[in-house]
């Protein structure tokens, strides 16, 4: 038993350390004084000096948040809505409409993208923010219904009818009832969305025109020659990205928390 759980140790070891070691190595060389990848000379934030100057990355980095959240907010609306209209439907209806739903998810990216390039050129649209916009939203939504719809499955559909029954109107019931059931499935589409969108190169490359570029698509530029600025923006989006990612997982364990505590000074309360 010892030497198994030895090896289950080390094995999950060296699958952290091949995964996150890239990204230490990213984040040690970006603040590197010199223009070497390999060679470190001496600590130095000029590649952050040259990142936050340089006009081109500021505006990607600005194109691709303004477009992940609108692409998130827009993608969640229609997938939630899409998931909750599907259980009111016939089976043989779900079920098309779920398969039609998990193409996009499935199909390689380089397919969605042709398919989308000639879909905006078959309609004479410019290429640019809009129709990198309209592709993210394309994309992402499918992953909000596959995020939402399984709550939708679990719920019980005649709450619903029942806070109509005692007084409340569709809109209330939907804001009030339903949506707080499927609020997990739709936390989950959200980041889901947000990340495949703030992520997504071949996409944006082929559906992107007149100098609007992403993130992916300016790193992809500043690899044909070495530029460490590439290791300084990696770093930041990495950052950023934990923190997100650890205040979503504290601050609802805190507000559990807080939500028992309260519970049980009320329970002592009626009690004594």
């Amino acid at each position: 038993m010892k030497k198994k759980k030895i090896g289950a140790i080390l094995y999950i070891a060296l699958c952290f350390i091949f995964l996150y070691l890239p990204i230490v190595v990213t984040m040690f060389y970006s603040f590197n004084s010199s223009k070497s990848l390999t060679k470190f000379q001496s600590f130095s934030l000029r590649w952050y000096q040259n990142l936050f100057e340089s006009s081109d990355i500021m505006s990607a980095v600005w194109v691709s948040l303004s477009i992940a959240i609108l692409a998130t907010i827009i993608s969640t609306v229609l997938g939630t809505l899409t998931s909750i209209g599907l259980s009111k439907n016939k089976k043989v209806l779900k079920e098309l409409v779920i398969n039609v739903n998990n193409v996009p998810i499935m199909n390689p990216d380089i397919v969605t993208a042709i398919g989308l390039m000639i879909l905006f050129s078959a309609f004479h649209l410019e290429k640019g923010y809009l129709t990198m916009l309209l592709a993210h939203i394309a994309f992402c939504t499918p992953y909000v219904i596959t995020s939402v719809y399984p709550k939708v499955r679990t719920m019980d559909p005649n709450l619903a009818n029942a806070a109509m029954d005692l007084g409340a109107t569709p809109f209330q019931a939907l804001t009030k009832v339903i949506l707080p059931m499927l609020k997990e499935g739709i936390f989950a589409g959200v980041l889901l969305a947000f990340t495949m969108s703030f992520d997504d190169f071949v996409i944006s490359y082929f559906v992107t025109g007149n100098g609007v570029s992403n993130i992916s698509i300016v790193v992809y530029n500043m690899t044909k020659r070495t530029n460490p600025t590439i290791n300084a923006l990696s770093t930041i989006v990495i950052l950023v990205i934990a923190i997100t990612l650890i205040l979503v997982n504290v601050i609802p364990a805190i507000a559990g928390r807080k939500k028992k505590t309260d519970n049980d000074q009320q329970k002592e309360e009626i009690i004594s």
